[in-house]
């Protein structure tokens, strides 16, 4: 995933304010997620309760800056903005619906039985994420393109 927004970031990167501050936001969350998931590090306990708190925060900030600032900037009302609103919109709301699940689960104090689940949770969230990031390039992609 960090892979892709580099790749996103050099491509896009700079030609918009907005975009680039949500992508620093992006990378924020990701950083963050790489760190309680114990990507790159060997991990035999559980993230404090602390640092999943603050990646939560940070999931739920991405998110509304998202539904609430960002995705009503990238895409007009044309005709291709409409067929793309109509087609991506539901799909976010999913990814959205499904990240809001996990923080619901794991941002307060998390139980024996919670902490179990916490490893399946955190992959099958890196796999919304990844999903969610592709269908936010597509808005990107298409504010750039009719923009050009």
């Amino acid at each position: 995933m960090l892979q892709q927004l580099e790749s996103v970031k050099s491509k896009w990167g700079g030609k918009s304010h907005v975009i680039d501050k949500w992508l620093l936001e992006r990378q924020a969350l990701l950083i963050s997620y790489c760190k309680i998931a114990g990507i790159n590090a060997h991990r035999d306990c559980l993230p404090d309760a602390d640092e999943i708190s603050e990646f939560c925060g940070a999931l739920l900030d991405y998110l509304s800056a998202g539904h609430f600032e960002i995705f009503e900037i990238l895409i007009e009302d044309d005709a291709s903005g409409l067929t793309l609103k109509d087609e991506l919109y539901p799909r976010l709301a999913e990814t959205t619906d499904a990240a809001l699940s996990f923080n619901d689960a794991f941002a307060d104090a998390i139980s024996p039985e919670q902490a179990a689940k916490l490893d399946k949770a955190l992959a099958n969230l890196g796999e919304i994420l990844e999903e969610r990031f592709a269908l936010e390039d597509e808005l990107i992609a298409h504010v750039h393109k009719n923009k050009s």
